[in-house]
Order: structure tokens, then C-alpha cells, then sequence
């Protein structure tokens, strides 16, 4: 492998989706297929190999040591080319399946159960010290040097086999989730990289049998899937490059994470200063953090982060400056409250019942029918899964039996609002979002959803529904909401008693207009992300498959 290439390169793909964990996979792929080191002309073909394995397991069976092994079915295809001094063969023909192990029960030996496997490649397994009368029986034997595969979803797919080394009195016994091989004559790491290659566990993931959550790899797959044995010089050969080459995936994790780090710094620092700024530097503070958090951001998370932080802004005063000319809210003092932080002179707290154009209205409580001639009623989901807090009018059913009243008493206007009565997820309770009328369909709306109409001569729907996301309000929100098996609600009364920061109207309206401005940074930033992204695995792609060739291979291909 051509490391200093592949180092000279890092940075231009280091970001992109998985990089490492698709280098380390792509490495035990190559391992396998006879691409990562050059063969050798004077090593013993595999073929011989295999006459001296069959030689051991016959005297083995004559000195009783091991049964007599079954036939072994011959192999009807084979997945991939291999080198001309390799052979295709099986587990169950280059070592001792399922071995059993005798000792006194007082005799100290190593438990390992599930946890103690691991499934990074290199990671040694870890084990209890137990006497073996204690777990001799009910679980599956092993011994120095035997390689086990954990059979049982998730830890089949995500890779948990080891070769077990440093038992204590050199056996073993552990989790019955294991398919064991005791090798002969063969590298127990190389068999390992093959246990963890995608090439063995996407093929085996299909295979597997049972219930979901249950589902296990069957012997017969373990057993007589085709293994692709190299001499057993090359055996060491490979081991040794991936062991280099995972040494390397290592240090260029560290490097990653140490720069993510020093993002995630700067980043949540330059938010901090922020969401609790300092008047005298906030507008240096907030030029700063302008100008350097698109080239410090390179992950949606971090997109995430910056869409909050302008929220929290805006509904703060800090957004848009203050006009003195602006007229303030129609409120009388009455209803006015203390509010939990400082806002602009010009604003107040009030409770949101002193906001409404009406009552709230609970929705409508019968379930849809999917009736061809029904209306629409929108789902609960309508709610909750856009992100930008419009409601998604696509997320409806039918319901037959809708007489005028009730579309009347349970209809949605243009800027109505929206808040989550029940849910699972308590960030969503209480959380509004809007209603724009962007399909037509007139739609009514079920009975785990209040309907909030806000009195346009105090406050902009908008402007209410950014402030519904801010801690500002969601801590009054979440405080009054109670929970029931498992679900989190909110009654219409508690929510009429929030208190919400209410701008005069004009700024209102500038402030939503700021908003949506800085989001349509955010979603080009986010943009910019995704193509950057697709950039990276591509040249992430096209350097792997340049990089893992062996170099004599290279200038072969090139000669050619």
C-alpha cells in the first residue's frame, strides 16, 4: 500500500462519511482476495498446505485426540478470483470445528462471555478467571489459539470474532453464541481478518435464520463457506502489512478526531459567546462567528447547532437592532409579567392566552376511516417532522362523516398554529408549528393537536412559532407537561399560561424576516455540505482503490 500517498491525500477526504471504518474494511477486503502484499514464487502453494492439514487431522483422529471429522461437501462455485498458488477451501477442512476441552473442575480457567469480544480488528479478547468445573458445562469450549465467531445478530453484523490468547491455564470456555475452529498449521489471525471482511459477514447476513432479534449464522455457514487459503508464508505476510496498514487507520483516526475536536471548540465557543453575549463586544462576537463558522462547520450536527443559536438570537432582541419609532404591543400592564431574563426595553412578557384572536380547540377525536369520498384530517406527524415548523399537509388520512359544524369548529386557517397535546418525545409537546395552506385541502386536525389563532394586531404566528423552540419558552413548556404510559402531554390551559418575549409588531415582522434570511444561509451551507460529502467519497473511493494495490501490481498495470 502506498501509505505516504494516501497521508498526502487524507485531508481532502478525511471528512468524508465513514472514512476510516470503510479504509479498515476495504483493507481486510483486499487481505482476503490475494491484493495486499505481492505473492511469493518459492512459497508452498496451498495446496500442500492443505495435504499436511489433512496428514494431522488423520493422525489426530487415530490417536483419539478429535472424532472423526464429517465429509466435507465439495464447493459448487466460488465467490471471487484468486492467486494461482492459493486454494479455495473451508473451515471445517483446515482445522477442528467445535473442540472440547478436559480439565479437573477446580482447575483455573478464562470465562468470556458476549461483552468481552470485541469487533474492532486488533482488539484482544478479555476474560474472567473461573474454575472450570464452574463453566464447563452449558457453554461453548475453546482454547489458545482457537478463533470464534459470535453468531447471533447484532454482533455477527458488526464484526465480534477474536482469536483467544492469554487464557488463564491456556482453555476457555464462554458465550453459546460462538462457532468455534481450532486451525492446523494455518495463521489463526489471518482466519480472523476473513471473519471480519465484508466479503464473509454481507454474504452471511442473508443466511441467517430464526426470529428478529434472534437470528443466528448457521454452523453449515461457518462450517463450508469457501475460504480463501494463501501459503501459509503469505498468511504471515498479510497479517503483518494489515496489521501495519490498521496501525495507520489509527494514527489518521487520531488525527481526525483531534481536528473535530478543535472544530467542536471553536464552534461551541463561538456559539456561546452568542447565546450569552457580552453588549459591549456582541457585535464583534456575532462578525466573527459569521465569518468563521462555515469553514470551522463540517458536519448537520453543527448545522444544527448554528439554525438554534439564530433562533435563540432572534427571539432575545439581538437580531435585528431596536427602532424607538416602533410602536409598542397593545397590552395593558395587567397583563404583563416578570419574565426569566432580560429583554430589549421595548419588549414584554406575556402569557399567551393574552395573545389570542380566540379559545384554543382541542381536535377532533373520532379515528380516520380512509373513506374514498372523506375529508382530510391531518396526522400527528403533521406536526412534528418537518424541521423549518411548518405543518406538513402531506401527513393526512380520510375521514367520512364531517358535517359543516365540524369543519367549521375543527378547520384550520392560513397562520394558524399548532401545538402537540400528547407525545412520546416531550420536545415536541407544546412545540407549535404553522399552518400554511400550501396543498389546499382545507383540512381538519386530530385530537392530540391544539389549535392556537393569535390576534394579528399583537403578534405574528411566526414569530410565535420561533419562539416556541427557544429555552426561553420550552422550559415553562416542559415544566407544565405531565406524563401518562409513556407519553408526554400538555393541557390547552397550562399552555395558555406560558409566558412568551413579545417585540413590537414592526419588529416582529423584521425579525422573522432575519430569520429566514440566516436559514436560507444555513440550508446553502448545509447544501454545500452534502455536495463537499459527495466529493470526498468519491476521491475517498478512487484513492483507496489506488492506494491498497500492492506496488508491483501497480507497475504491472502500468507496463501493461
Amino acid at each position: 500500500m502506498n501509505a505516504e500517498r494516501l497521508l498526502a491525500h487524507y485531508e481532502k477526504i478525511a471528512d468524508a462519511p465513514d472514512a476510516i471504518a470503510r479504509l479498515r474494511r476495504f483493507i481486510l477486503d483486499l487481505a482476503v482476495r490475494g491484493k495486499l502484499v505481492p505473492q511469493a514464487p518459492n512459497d508452498e502453494p496451498a495446496s500442500e498446505l492443505l495435504k499436511r492439514i489433512a496428514k494431522e487431522k488423520a493422525r489426530l483422529v487415530k490417536a483419539g485426540e478429535i472424532r472423526t471429522p464429517k465429509a466435507i461437501p465439495a464447493l459448487s462455485e466460488t465467490p471471487f478470483a484468486i492467486p494461482s498458488n492459493w486454494h479455495w477451501s473451508q473451515l471445517a477442512e483446515i482445522g477442528v470445528l467445535s473442540p472440547r476441552n478436559e480439565a479437573p473442575d477446580a482447575y483455573e480457567a478464562s470465562f468470556v462471555p458476549m461483552p468481552l469480544i470485541a469487533a474492532e480488528y486488533g482488539v484482544a479478547n478479555q476474560h474472567e478467571v473461573r474454575p472450570w468445573g464452574e463453566i464447563k458445562k452449558g457453554y461453548t469450549h475453546f482454547a489458545e489459539g482457537d478463533v470464534g465467531l459470535a453468531k447471533i445478530t447484532p454482533c455477527f453484523e458488526n464484526g465480534k470474532s477474536a482469536v483467544f490468547r492469554n487464557l488463564m491455564g491456556g482453555i476457555g470456555s464462554g458465550t453459546t453464541e460462538l462457532h468455534i475452529v481450532r486451525p492446523l498449521f494455518v495463521n489463526q489471525d489471518y482466519i480472523l481478518l476473513f471473519l471480519k471482511s465484508p466479503h464473509f459477514i454481507e454474504t452471511g447476513i442473508p443466511k441467517m435464520t430464526g426470529t428478529a432479534g434472534q437470528k443466528r449464522v448457521p454452523t453449515d455457514y461457518f462450517a463450508y463457506s469457501p475460504f480463501p487459503l494463501p501459503p501459509l508464508a503469505e498468511q504471515h505476510r498479510i497479517v503483518a502489512k494489515v496489521h501495519e496498514l490498521m496501525g495507520l487507520c489509527d494514527r489518521l483516526e487520531a488525527t481526525r478526531l483531534s481536528r473535530e475536536a478543535v472544530r467542536d471548540r471553536l464552534t461551541a465557543a463561538s456559539l456561546a459567546r452568542l447565546n450569552a453575549p457580552d453588549p459591549e463586544i456582541f457585535r464583534e462576537d456575532a462578525r466573527f462567528a459569521l465569518d468563521a463558522l462555515p469553514s470551522l462547520t463540517t458536519r448537520p450536527d453543527q448545522i444544527k447547532q448554528l439554525r438554534q443559536t439564530v433562533v435563540n438570537l432572534a427571539v432575545r432582541g439581538r437580531i435585528v437592532p431596536q427602532d424607538p419609532n416602533d410602536e409598542p404591543a397593545d397590552l395593558s400592564p395587567v397583563n404583563c409579567d416578570d419574565g426569566p431574563e432580560a429583554i430589549p426595553s421595548t419588549w414584554l412578557y406575556t402569557r399567551l392566552v393574552n395573545l389570542l384572536a380566540e379559545n384554543t380547540q382541542n381536535g377532533y377525536s373520532r379515528k380516520p376511516d380512509e373513506a374514498h369520498n372523506g375529508i382530510p384530517i391531518l396526522r400527528i406527524s403533521a406536526g412534528t417532522v418537518r424541521r423549518d415548523g411548518v405543518v406538513a399537509e402531506e401527513e393526512h388520512k380520510l375521514i367520512s362523516g364531517i358535517d359543516h359544524r365540524a369543519r367549521l369548529q375543527y378547520g384550520l386557517k392560513s397562520g394558524d398554529l399548532l401545538a402537540c397535546r400528547f407525545n412520546g418525545n416531550k420536545a415536541f409537546v407544546g412545540r407549535f408549528t404553522i399552518f400554511k395552506d400550501y396543498l389546499g385541502l382545507q383540512p381538519i386536525y386530530p385530537d392530540k393537536l391544539i389549535r392556537v389563532r393569535i390576534s394579528p394586531k399583537l403578534a405574528t404566528p411566526e414569530f410565535l412559532r420561533l419562539a416556541s423552540d427557544t429555552d426561553l419558552v420550552r422550559t415553562e413548556v416542559e415544566a407544565a407537561c405531565a406524563t401518562t404510559v409513556g407519553n408526554w402531554g400538555i393541557s390547552a390551559s397550562n399552555l395558555k399560561d406560558v409566558r412568551f418575549p413579545l417585540p413590537p409588531l414592526a419588529e416582529q415582522h423584521r425579525i422573522v424576516a432575519k430569520v429566514d434570511e440566516l436559514m436560507g444561509l444555513c440550508d446553502r451551507l448545509e447544501a454545500s455540505l452534502t455536495a463537499a460529502a459527495a466529493t470526498r467519497r468519491r476521491l475517498l473511493d478512487a484513492l483507496l482503490a489506488e492506494a491498497l494495490v500492492p506496488i508491483e501490481n501497480r507497475g504491472m498495470e502500468a507496463a501493461e
